[in-house]
């Protein structure tokens, strides 16, 4: 499995960190059970999300290699559709 870039571990760390304090917040534990619970919640949480994004990011590098390159004369296609239509416009 590759390892996940910089911007991802940063998403996945912020991730726990924001989780784990909303939990604390709202739910109001002050067992250290209670707390080791939240806490693991969020760590899989942010797991979770790291991997989601790492295999978000691998599906657009396929998707973008399977695409075809712009094929020769596209160009000169678009640029003769644009000039047919500014003559319609006239």
């Amino acid at each position: 499995m590759p390892r996940p870039s910089v911007a991802q571990a940063c998403l996945g760390s912020f991730t726990v960190v924001a989780s784990t304090v909303a939990l604390l917040a709202v739910s109001g534990a002050s067992g250290v059970l209670a707390v080791a619970v939240l806490v693991g919640f969020a760590l899989a949480l942010g797991t979770v999300v790291t991997v989601l994004s790492m295999s978000a990011a691998a599906a657009r590098a396929a998707a973008e290699k399977a695409a075809p390159a712009d094929p020769a004369g596209a160009a000169d296609r678009t640029a003769a559709a644009a000039g047919h239509a500014y003559a319609r416009q006239r």
